[in-house]
């Protein structure tokens, strides 16, 4: 094979236009009239609706170029189009190639009677996906999302790109992802499918290999080498037409496992076609052995929803994933690594990648399978309907599907293939209009429930399906059920439940709940200005895409803390209020994980700066839910079921081992006074609940104390604190907080720093930080008891001393969160 990379420095120009401009690649319109000064930046203040003409225009982009006498001189010679975005004319010298309608879908053109020696044009003209959608939902209207541009569905593009409820209007144009030249003489690999098959604790890896064009006298080889490069197996065997399958066994194999029940080691990979000593064509892997299975059966409260790996059944902990840029050729291997290895920090184990962005990088699965990180992994339909029955459009999604399933079925991390999001749910409980749209649920059942499932068992056998999220697996009923399958749960959100609503609800795995947060203030910064630092002024509604979204936060908030005093408190408490949501949602399921198998709230990250369900802003700085995330999802869990007086403590085991310690239980007033203390020793068998204690706090607190007193549980392991929670008799803003009056000592060594903080009286919520840095501590927006010391830590890489940085430390609490 002989490749010539295209990507680089390109020109584009607006349709109508003489004027060249230069132009990157992988890249976009926005993008690159941003690099020129000549849109302001779309995540800036209003800018989004300033620049909303740049996917209302048709553009061109062009390269001149030189293809090597090598190339040239092969028998195959193919443009190949990774993604193009999205509605495009491909022409070279002037001579038409063809076009593409998919952004999701590699495209190849034949370029061998049309390439020439020397200086060859290839243009590419993208019309605008705002007409063209806007064009056929005239034609026939789909019911969409009502924060996008309309006619979405129409076409396949990311629909979050036309808009959601976290995310702008700005549908990028533009060549997203690689372009090169392919040639070759021989043959090709078109495709090679690897599967593991585990028996009596071997397995055998094989390749079925397909070949571009019928082959004699090849020999393929197959080749994978242990994670420390100790041990080779190889296969190879002649290859006679355009097929073969080779296989090797693997002794003493290293198992992959999630990230918290084992390492993750990865074998490589290396399936090649050889002639004459020469290397035709390869491809290489990364491979990890495991089994995965979903596990569905009957039980006590209906059918479990379980995956179970290398036989062992898990707690899925983890989130919701959404593009992490509205303009995804943003999006480095170094932003998915930051992101994904925070989701890692905090003890997660599954992403779902939701089915309203796009199928993700080849960087976002290596780090998923190096990290332990399982993907649900939906196909890109959601909230909307879609022309499933328009002759051409299905043919064109059965080629995505295809091309998606064998680029992403050999990874270690893929759990799970799901239909698409929420639209069962909205043919179920949305008040679709079945009268009129009626041929669009039959197309959809067809489709979800027959066609797609048929298509992914034929491409992907060795994974489940599912036909939708949420569902109960039996077409349109019940899929939001408790008994069977995944939920949905925003009846806190969008329903304006408070939060004790959680406990009421016992899904078979929750799959989506979430409850919104302003990002730091350091964000805010960056997309509004002082005067704008108002929840109903403009600029600050122009960043909350979801309608109601800033009264639910402010409402929600008044349930439990007292009028903040500023915006900067505001924003404080919108952060603290989420992860105390979230908090008790998952607390709660995981106190219930022998019915519920696994939590992934919405949504880990954003795609630019907006009030938003996240836990990592736009910018990766945590949230005070992603620091809590830390704790609730923490392999053992310590957590309080209060109800008025009464205290619960358990401790939930998700290890594969017994966990032994003691917790420590003491009832004191808000300057540290005990009025009860008591010690339990616990033994919480592996994978399992164990309830620790009730306390029926009535026999020893009086009435009129309810508001100075406070009920404090520590889980300990030898001389190790291990984690606190603290719980209340009032809500949070009726009691009597006095000034905390915090101390602190700052240690600076080596880059780490030591921050030793004690409090004089009660301590609600600290939250730590160093004014204009960022940096992640060991611990933030906890609770900090009278007179009992915390020591947290973190790096910083800037050269800076202790005195300087004690003058940016500011501690933010509860306290000092309203007026006195």
């Amino acid at each position: 094979m002989i490749f010539q990379d295209l990507a680089g420095a390109w020109q584009f120009r607006k349709k109508g236009s003489t004027d060249w401009l230069p132009a990157s690649v992988p890249g976009g319109v926005h993008t690159d009239l941003l690099a020129l000064g000549m849109i302001p930046d779309p995540f800036v203040g209003d800018n989004e609706a300033r620049v909303q003409w740049v996917a209302e225009a048709d553009w061109d982009y062009q390269l001149l170029f030189s293809p090597s006498a090598e190339l040239l001189n092969q028998t195959h010679i193919e443009l190949v189009g990774d993604g193009l975005d999205t509605l495009a004319e491909l022409s070279l010298n002037g001579d038409v190639l063809g076009h593409t309608e998919n952004m999701f879908r590699q495209y190849r053109f034949d370029l061998k009677p049309l390439l020439k020696t020397g200086e060859n044009q290839l243009t590419i003209k993208f019309a605008s996906p705002v007409r063209y959608c806007a064009e056929r939902q005239a034609e026939e209207p789909m019911v969409g999302v009502s924060q996008a541009l309309v006619g979405g569905p129409h076409l396949r593009k990311a629909p979050c790109q036309f808009g959601w409820d976290w995310g702008p209007q700005l549908p990028p144009i533009g060549i997203w992802k690689d372009i090169r030249l392919e040639a070759w003489s021989e043959t090709r690999l078109e495709d090679v499918h690897l599967r593991q098959k585990h028996s009596c604790g071997k397995v055998s890896v094989s390749a079925r290999l397909m070949t571009s064009q019928p082959v004699t006298g090849c020999l393929a080889r197959l080749k994978v080498t242990a994670p420390d490069g100790g041990q080779v197996f190889e296969e190879e065997t002649q290859l006679e037409g355009t097929s073969g399958l080779l296989q090797v066994e693997i002794n003493q194999p290293q198992f992959w496992w999630p990230n918290g029940y084992g390492g993750q080691p990865l074998y490589s990979v290396k399936v090649s076609l050889e002639k004459d000593a020469a290397i035709l064509d390869q491809r290489d892997y990364r491979l990890g052995l495991r089994t995965i299975d979903l596990i569905q059966e009957p039980d006590e409260w209906g059918e479990s929803f379980k995956f179970a790996i290398n036989g062992v059944t898990i707690f899925a902990k983890g989130s919701n994933w959404i593009p992490a840029d509205s303009f995804p050729t943003r999006i480095t291997r170094q932003k998915l690594e930051k992101l994904l290895g925070d989701a890692v920090l905090v003890h997660q184990n599954m992403l779902r990648v939701w089915g309203g962005g796009f199928y993700e990088s080849e960087d976002f699965y290596d780090l998923c399978d190096q990290y332990g990180i399982l993907v649900w992994q939906d196909f890109i339909f959601s909230c909307s309907m879609y022309p499933l029955g328009v002759p051409g459009f299905l043919e064109n999604v059965q080629e995505e599907v295809l091309q998606n399933t064998r680029r992403l079925r050999h990874r270690t991390s893929l759990a799970l293939w799901c239909g698409n999001n929420e639209m069962e749910e909205g043919w179920v409980d949305w008040q679709w209009d079945k009268t009129k749209f009626g041929y669009l649920e039959e197309a959809y059942d067809r489709f979800f429930h027959h066609q797609l499932k048929d298509w992914c068992k034929e491409a992907d056998p060795d994974r489940p399906y599912w036909p939708s999220s949420p569902s109960s697996g039996t077409p349109f009923k019940n899929p939001n059920g408790q008994e069977r399958g995944d939920a949905h749960y925003w009846q806190v959100w969008h329903g304006r439940q408070p939060f004790t609503a959680y406990r009421q609800q016992f899904p078979r795995f929750m799959s989506e709940f979430g409850f919104q947060s302003l990002p730091p203030m350091a964000t805010v910064r960056s997309y509004a200005d002082q005067p704008d630092w108002n929840m109903t002024s403009y600029i600050m509604e122009r960043h909350q895409k979801n309608q109601r979204g800033n009264e639910l936060i402010v409402s929600q908030m008044l349930d439990q803390y007292r009028l903040p005093k500023d915006f900067e408190a505001l924003d404080y408490l919108s952060m603290v209020l989420q992860a105390n949501g979230i908090r008790y949602g998952v607390e709660h399921w995981r106190r219930h994980s022998n019915r519920v198998a696994g939590t992934l709230y919405w949504q880990l990250n954003d795609c630019w700066p907006v009030a938003s369900w996240s836990s990592l802003d736009y910018f990766g700085r945590w949230k005070a839910l992603h620091y809590a995330a830390r704790h609730f999802y923490a392999p053992v869990m310590l957590s309080i079921e209060d109800s008025a007086l009464v205290q619960k403590v358990f401790i939930t085991n998700d290890t594969l081992e017994p966990v032994s310690g003691t917790v420590q239980i003491r009832v004191e007033n808000l300057a540290g006074d005990a009025l009860f203390t008591e010690q339990y020793l616990f033994e919480a068998q592996a994978q399992a609940v164990k309830k620790v204690c009730e306390l029926d706090c009535s026999l020893f607190i009086k009435e009129d104390l309810l508001r100075e007193t406070v009920f404090i549980a520590e889980f300990w392991q030898a001389d190790q604190l291990i984690d606190r929670k603290i719980t209340f008799f009032v809500p949070v803003k009726h009691l009597s907080l006095a000034e905390p009056d915090i101390a602190s000592v700052l240690e600076l060594a080596e880059g780490e720093v030591r921050l030793t903080l004690t409090a004089q009286s009660l301590a609600l919520q600290v939250q730590l930080g160093f004014e204009g840095l960022d940096c992640v501590f060991s611990d933030n927006y906890f609770d900090l008891p009278a007179k009992t010391p915390v020591t947290v830590t973190t790096r910083l890489d800037n050269e800076i001393n202790a005195q300087s940085l004690n003058s940016l430390l500011r501690v933010q609490t509860i306290y000092d969160s309203y007026a006195h």
